[in-house]
């Protein structure tokens, strides 16, 4: 069965990135696609620090639980990374670990290729739209396809708990989640 991994970035235990996630993760899962969602809670995930061992190893050698996560993203089919939105931007460690995913992918078998998903971004205010762009490079110069909806992955919440008070930002989750499943099993 094909599947996807939701990357969660945020390091809350009531996060409303999880909330998020988990709504698009229902949706992908009612169009008959397996989702898991993987948490960064508890985790410290260090940057990469171009040592290109992955060339040689063939995996990542940090270890800080990120290349854990890098296995089940390299047997996926789709792939949705979700950033909380902190002073403008996405956290460091979501990019950090986005950089990282990426440097293995093209040190080794280019397990993103043609990979289906899109970033998400979670935040109270300002800085969502910047976020996706910087999150969307990712997919770009890793040959992967980015999945639309009916607007920006993008919902807005202050304190924990209120994702949901965004009706019209979860229902564009919602929709995208329906269409990164309608697509790898268009492609499967």
């Amino acid at each position: 069965m094909s599947k996807v991994i939701l990357l969660c970035g945020s390091p809350r235990k009531e996060s409303n990135t999880f909330d998020v996630l988990n709504a698009c993760r229902e949706e992908i899962e009612k169009n008959g696609v397996d989702a898991e969602i993987i948490s960064f809670r508890g985790k410290n995930i260090k940057s990469c620090i171009a040592c290109n061992k992955c060339v040689e190893k063939g995996n990542c050698v940090l270890n800080d639980g990120l290349e854990e996560i890098i296995e089940k993203i390299r047997v996926s089919d789709g792939f949705i990374p979700a950033a909380p939105v902190y002073f403008g931007t996405a956290r460091g460690d979501i990019m950090a670990a986005l950089q990282r995913i990426g440097k293995v992918s093209r040190g080794t078998d280019n397990f993103l290729d043609w990979m289906v998903g899109g970033p998400i971004t979670v935040g109270r205010r300002g800085g969502h739209t910047l976020t996706l762009q910087e999150m969307s490079m990712f997919f770009n110069i890793n040959n992967m396809i980015i999945v639309g909806s009916n607007y920006w992955n993008m919902v807005f919440a202050g304190p924990e708990g209120t994702s949901s008070e965004d009706s019209e930002g979860i229902d564009t989750i919602k929709l995208f989640g329906e269409n990164v499943a309608k697509l790898i099993k268009k492609i499967n």
